[in-house]
């Protein structure tokens, strides 16, 4: 099974985790965030159980380069213009070598994601075009299609109900790590409470310090 996680530019990504760090505006500090909420999550993906390569589509592939070093591959999305279109751009890429193989979209912003939680998901859907919802149940954190049929990503405001009117099956199995997808302080919280990876969990200790009143 082969994954593709789209990525903005740092820079411009996650916005609602701006005022995240606890430090004034304009001190910086949010691109290092956002990599070390990727660099987390690839770490886990590339050592599930099952998963053979993970793609990340970039905007900016060179602002992104240090993610190599979780073992996972960085590509260009090519002109696509949003993030279903930058998905089929990873999926085309991924059929290249493998036309029969299953494709999956995994978000890029899962910092407490547990390896066996995305191997349990993977083993569930058990073939199936497959999908597991964000724990808000509105969003989806990971899509997979069957094998060497078509991801239709169906990603956007809504798309736990999009994905389930195009007739993939949601999947039901706990795993809270790959469910914990964080957009805002609030969810980054949560993060903390099912345990942070390594980078992320760097980045807001050297923030926090940084910006400490003293």
């Amino acid at each position: 099974m082969d994954l593709i996680v789209p990525m903005k530019p740092p820079r411009s990504g996650k916005s609602r985790l701006r005022a995240a760090l606890g430090c004034p505006p304009g001190t910086g500090g949010h691109a290092d965030l956002v990599r070390a909420l990727a660099a987390d999550t690839l770490r886990a993906a590339t050592a599930a159980a099952g998963v053979r390569r993970v793609v990340v589509v970039a905007t900016d592939p060179g602002a992104l380069a240090e993610l190599r070093d979780t073992g996972a591959e960085v590509i260009g999305e090519c002109g696509a213009r949003d993030l279903n279109a930058a998905l089929r751009v990873g999926e085309r890429f991924l059929r290249s070598a493998d036309p029969g193989g299953v494709v999956g979209a995994l978000q890029a912003d899962l910092p407490a994601l547990r390896p066996e939680e995305l191997a349990a998901a993977v083993a569930e859907a058990s073939g199936r075009r497959a999908f597991a919802a964000d724990r808000h149940g509105t969003g989806t954190t990971l899509l997979l299609s069957a094998p060497g049929g078509p991801l239709d990503p169906r990603f956007g405001a809504g798309s736990a109900r999009a994905h389930t009117e195009s007739g993939a099956a949601p999947l039901l199995l706990p795993a809270p790590s790959l469910r914990g997808d964080v957009d805002t302080p609030g969810d980054l919280e949560h993060a903390r409470l099912l345990g942070l990876g390594e980078r992320t969990a760097a980045v807001l200790a050297l923030r926090e310090a940084s910006c400490a009143p003293r």
